[in-house]
C-alpha cells in the first residue's frame, strides 16, 4: 500500500510532508507534489503533516479522486529528477487555493 497526494495539493504545494518522509519518496512538479508508490513504505508520517489535508492512504482516497492514484505513479516517474527532501515555501497563493474543489484542471505537468 502507498500514500497518495490528491486534488487539494494543486496550487498549494505545502512541503511540510517531505520533511518527515524517511525514504524521500516525494517528487515536485510546478504546482503539485506526488508520492512515488514504489518508494513509499506506508509509514503514514506525511499524512498528518499536510496542512491542506491532501494526502491519503491509497485505500482511503476520497471518492472521485481515484485518478490521483495513477497520477502519483505517472508523475513521480516523469519528475524523477525533481526529488524533494526539504521543506520549501508554499506557493504564493496557497491559502487562496486551499479547499477549492476540483482543481485537477489546474495541474501543471
Amino acid at each position: 500500500m502507498t500514500f497518495v497526494v490528491t486534488d487539494n495539493c494543486i496550487n498549494c504545494k505545502y512541503t511540510d510532508c517531505v520533511e518527515v518522509c524517511p525514504v524521500d519518496c516525494f517528487y515536485e512538479g510546478p504546482n503539485f507534489l506526488v508520492i512515488h508508490p514504489d518508494e513509499c513504505i506506508d509509514c503514514a508520517l506525511c499524512e498528518p503533516e499536510c496542512p491542506a489535508n491532501a494526502i491519503f492512504s491509497e485505500d482511503e482516497v476520497p471518492e472521485g479522486q481515484e485518478v490521483f492514484i495513477e497520477l502519483n505513479a505517472e508523475l513521480s516517474d516523469e519528475w524523477e529528477d525533481n526529488n524533494i527532501t526539504e521543506m520549501k515555501d508554499k506557493l504564493p497563493e496557497a491559502e487562496k487555493w486551499d479547499g477549492v474543489p476540483d482543481k485537477l484542471q489546474y495541474l501543471e505537468k
